[in-house]
């Protein structure tokens, strides 16, 4: 546990785009609380708190996690993705142009991968709103808590802590059906039946492929845990909103199945096809009818 007498400020510089609201309330992450514009949450399983600034960010962490932080945070915003060369690609299209320019600063994350996979699991017949009571009611009973300063907060629970409690006690902390995908998938991560690491290393395909054997995970829920979590960036999870973007936009109103469609994304936006989905999902969703875009 940290306490407030081990407490480090660093300095990260950033000199990419970075909207840092936009993206920690994108609908990839979950658990990140704000404050009169200081966010609390967890990088790499330690507590901090992020707070802009004109040079980038400056980020409060306990003492013991100084060596490592700043590397953590850049790699927690994909700060390696050089974005302004893909919004040059991406603004080619007249669409995305219009989505990238409203949204500028919205970054992809790289998050860690089993609470990544567990929210998305979660996010079957959901919303962000309700995803996010899941996952913090998951956290107050299961995780272990962190103090920083005068913020407290739960760790999101490991897969251990997961797979001992069980279905039926999931059950009770608002997860439903989804209980029982949670509780099996934390089984086989814990008995290291599965290392969501690894997948990092794979390919798209054989990594997608690995993640649909898992309980409760489809095709969307693996694009999900692909994009946010383990570097594929030609991951496209297509929802509701992504679906009429692509087919009220792209396909003038045709429909097509989520695999024909997913293809057509990366034939149409590769080697962006994630960058791309995230800024199409915003522009259509925040689009009251797609006259007004």
């Amino acid at each position: 546990m940290s306490t407030s007498s081990d407490i480090a400020r660093v300095e990260v510089r950033v000199d990419q785009p970075l909207n840092l609201p936009l993206t920690l309330e994108s609908g990839q992450a979950f658990r990140w609380h704000e404050a009169d514009g200081v966010w609390s949450g967890f990088i790499r399983g330690e507590l901090v708190t992020l707070e802009r600034t004109d040079d980038g960010l400056s980020v409060q962490c306990s003492v013991p996690a100084v060596p490592g932080i700043q590397d953590a945070v850049q790699r927690y915003f994909r700060l390696d993705d050089d974005l302004p060369a893909i919004y040059e690609e991406l603004c080619k299209d007249e669409r995305l142009s219009e989505a990238i320019h409203q949204h500028w600063g919205l970054r992809i994350l790289r998050q860690e991968p089993w609470e990544c996979l567990t929210a998305f699991i979660c996010s079957q017949n959901s919303n962000i709103p309700r995803i996010a009571k899941m996952q913090e009611s998951l956290a107050n009973d299961l995780g272990q808590t962190y103090t920083l300063g005068g913020i407290q907060r739960q760790g999101f629970p490991t897969p251990e802590a997961l797979a001992s409690a069980g279905e039926e006690t999931l059950r009770t902390l608002a997860l439903g059906y989804r209980a029982k995908y949670v509780a099996k998938t934390a089984e086989i991560v814990a008995s290291g039946g599965l290392d969501l690491y690894t997948l990092r290393e794979t390919s798209y395909d054989e990594a997608k492929a690995t993640l649909m054997e898992l309980p409760g995970v489809g095709a969307k829920v693996a694009d999900c845990v692909l994009l946010f979590a383990l570097d594929k960036l030609e991951a496209v999870p297509i929802d509701r909103w992504v679906r009429r973007a692509f087919e009220e936009w792209y396909l003038d109103g045709e429909e097509l199945p989520y695999d024909k469609l997913l293809a057509w994304a990366h034939q149409t936006f590769n080697p962006n096809a994630g960058y791309a989905q995230q800024y199409l999902f915003f522009r259509r969703r925040q689009a009251k009818d797609k006259s007004l875009t």
